[in-house]
């Protein structure tokens, strides 16, 4: 059984409708979709299996994505990617590293479904054109000009990092200490003036900001404020989440929520708190992203 080549190759095509999904849950129902499809398929008229299975997760991510953008409507306050528990090495690979951060993931959202598809597949998995027409059902020439488009879009949109991960593991350390000690002038002394703050709550937990918020001192004094208002323990600890350093947040000895960063010039530019409990699942476990 271990040479199935569905099993194979499962990390991998896990990880490819993640991207284009951001939802762990949605990846999984796809490749339940996808393993069913190729069972199917005559195996031996297959040249390659890879090409192959990427394509079939790529048409059913393609569709979870289309028909759940009414849902999106409907959802309460912000949406943010559901954050994955992963190892430090996913960080050895940068471009990797980015292409799956909570950050990016975001950005992507802002993609419709097939730019999003093309985006992902082109400059993430570097799968030639011709596969991806194959994938999406486009000519080769319209798939070259989906990906420069997307990949304009992205560019304009992605937050800036310019950061070690040496130094991104020492700015979350310096939150850390702020947060766990309710120091208000050290958590805006590692805050961006500027900086951004997204909360994901889902509707389901009270406090999580329904809209951005935005300023170093009005972050600051939103977040250990209402931290103060718990009445509970609560408790920073460092993790590692889409593979970056992050933070796993516990009330009262209890995961509550996870917080993820866009870091640049020393300092949090953007902050990325997901605390609906239905995106929580994946950070008990490792998860297994490659390419």
């Amino acid at each position: 059984m271990s040479g199935e080549p569905f099993l194979v190759h499962r990390n991998l095509l896990f990880t490819v409708a993640y991207e284009m999904l951001g939802s762990a849950a949605d990846a999984e129902d796809v490749l339940q979709d996808s393993w069913l499809r190729w069972r199917n398929v005559n195996h031996a008229d297959v040249r390659d299996q890879r090409a192959y299975l990427v394509r079939i997760v790529t048409r059913q991510a393609l569709n979870h994505l289309r028909a759940r953008s009414r849902l999106r409507e409907k959802y309460v306050g912000e949406w943010l990617p559901e954050p994955l528990l992963t190892g430090p090495d996913v960080a050895d690979d940068v471009e990797f590293a980015e292409s799956v951060s909570i950050a990016m993931l975001t950005v992507l959202e802002t993609l419709g479904p097939t730019e999003r598809a093309v985006f992902v597949l082109r400059e993430v998995f570097d799968v030639p054109y011709d596969e991806i027409a194959e994938a999406v059902d486009k000519t080769s020439a319209a798939v070259r000009q989906i990906a420069h488009r997307a990949k304009e879009h992205v560019a304009a949109r992605r937050p800036r990092v310019d950061v070690r991960r040496a130094e991104q593991e020492e700015v979350v350390a310096r939150f850390v200490v702020a947060v766990n000690s309710g120091d208000i002038q050290g958590l805006m002394d590692v805050l961006a003036p500027d900086v951004v703050s997204v909360a994901d709550g889902g509707g389901f937990v009270r406090g999580a900001a329904r809209r951005p918020i935005v300023g170093a001192e009005k972050i600051a004094r939103y977040l250990l404020g209402g931290l103060a208002k718990l009445g509970v323990p609560f408790e920073a600890r460092p993790a590692w989440v889409n593979g970056a350093p992050a933070i796993r947040g516990e009330v009262d000895g209890a995961l509550a929520g996870a917080i993820c960063f866009a870091i640049a010039g020393g300092r949090i530019t953007r902050i990325y708190s997901i605390a609906n409990p239905h995106k929580l699942q994946r950070l008990d476990e490792l998860s297994e992203l490659v390419r």
